[in-house]
């Protein structure tokens, strides 16, 4: 089955993520972390992108983000991946060993309203969900515990949200999500599907030519046309 179009429009607002390959380890200790968190600084001053939220995790990392150029956060994406894979060999001596990443990396359009804000959530309570820590600021190498130091570190890398941030931010991103938040985050993630409320998703992808993301997979139902019935 061919894979759905990737959207990168200027102005949209994009979950991008990647996997190390075979979901192998690709932050081994905390120095790498903080490498790559110097690649995406790079990257940042390199392309028009807006950074608004991320987590790197032990085998994979999650951003969300906003080009300001069509086609800006494939470029992104494609500098930010190549360079820490070249980087990444040259420290551990791994050239000619496989590949770092799985194949082309994954990403889905959201809508700036309560999406937004629940896919931020997600990704900033990665850490305290896989039990990597007992709260969710605790985590260094992500944008919650970047926000709340005083004053910002560097490299700075946050842009500031298109909505206003809710109230009492820390504790929402520590409460769990509902199983219905969660279930469309992660079909989202799994098939470029945008989130977004049903009729902006449904407007996305027929925009974006994203149909097929809709769909429910598995081949269809055959109809019995002697007495109109599914047939498995």
């Amino acid at each position: 089955m061919p894979r759905p179009p990737r959207v990168d429009c200027a102005g949209g607002i994009y979950h991008a993520l990647n996997r190390g390959n075979l979901r192998a380890t690709i932050f081994h200790k905390h120095e790498d972390y903080l490498a790559f968190e110097k690649i995406l600084g790079e990257g940042l001053e390199r392309y028009e992108i807006e950074l608004f939220s991320y987590q790197l995790m032990p085998n994979h990392f999650h951003l969300v983000l906003r080009p300001a150029v069509d086609g800006e956060m494939g470029r992104f994406m494609k500098w930010v991946v190549g360079t820490h894979t070249m980087r990444y060999h040259a420290h551990y001596n791994t050239g000619g060993q496989g590949h770092v990443y799985q194949q082309r990396f994954k990403s889905f359009p959201v809508q700036d309203d309560e999406h937004f804000i629940g896919l931020c959530r997600y990704v900033e309570r990665n850490a305290l969900r896989a039990k990597l820590v007992k709260k969710a600021e605790d985590w260094q190498f992500g944008s919650l515990w970047r926000w709340l130091q005083k004053p910002p570190v560097n490299p700075r890398l946050l842009s500031k949200w298109p909505i206003q941030r809710l109230p009492k931010w820390t504790a929402r991103v520590n409460a769990a999500l509902t199983d219905a938040e969660l279930a469309a985050i992660r079909t989202s993630t799994q098939r470029s599907r945008p989130l977004g409320s049903d009729n902006w998703v449904l407007a996305t992808a027929r925009k974006f030519g994203l149909e097929s993301t809709l769909r429910p997979r598995g081949r269809p139902k055959k109809i019995d046309s002697a007495n109109g019935t599914k047939e498995t």
